[in-house]
């Protein structure tokens, strides 16, 4: 089996203001593009988790990277060594945000265990490390957490998990 991923991230804004002798304008572009090819190494990744998931006001849901019971798009287990990308795409019609992160056994995404991320409806959230990755620890740095606000209605978001078997 083989994996290959493109991550695309591109802004283009232009500020446009008002000048006695003309319009002054500020183009803003910032564009990156990251390939993943297949591997276990720097630049690579081979195990892929993607999803459309969806919690009930107040829930939280643990994504136990370590567990097993995660199944790539193939249906064989997903369980990385290694996490190289995490894309959260909140749903435009969730009634209040996701948090993302805060477990006690979470992978190090962020600085502390306690660290999360608010998704607000609409709202996406991405993090690569192309390079070494992020390490998966069973037991004491396997969980995604996702969170649902208490607003009451239901929660639906996107995730992609790209990885490494080693």
């Amino acid at each position: 089996m083989s994996l290959s991923a493109r991550f695309n991230l591109s802004l283009r804004a232009e500020l446009t203001g008002s000048g006695d002798l003309g319009t002054p304008t500020a183009p803003v572009v910032l564009e990156q593009q990251i390939l993943l090819a297949s591997g276990t190494g720097a630049s690579q990744a081979d195990k892929i988790f993607a999803d459309n998931r969806s919690l009930a006001a107040s829930a939280t849901e643990d994504l136990d990277l370590a567990g097993g019971a995660l199944l790539d798009p193939l249906g064989a287990a997903f369980s990385p060594a290694k996490i190289k990308g995490v894309i959260i795409k909140a749903a435009a019609a969730n009634p209040g945000a996701l948090t993302f992160g805060g477990d006690l056994n979470a992978v190090p995404l962020f600085g502390a265990t306690n660290d999360v991320i608010s998704i607000p409806a609409g709202g996406e959230f991405s993090l690569i490390w192309p390079g070494t990755g992020v390490t998966v620890t069973a037991g004491t740095g396997d969980i995604l957490q996702v969170a649902a606000a208490a607003t009451a209605g239901t929660y639906t978001y996107d995730i992609v998990i790209l990885g490494t078997s080693a």
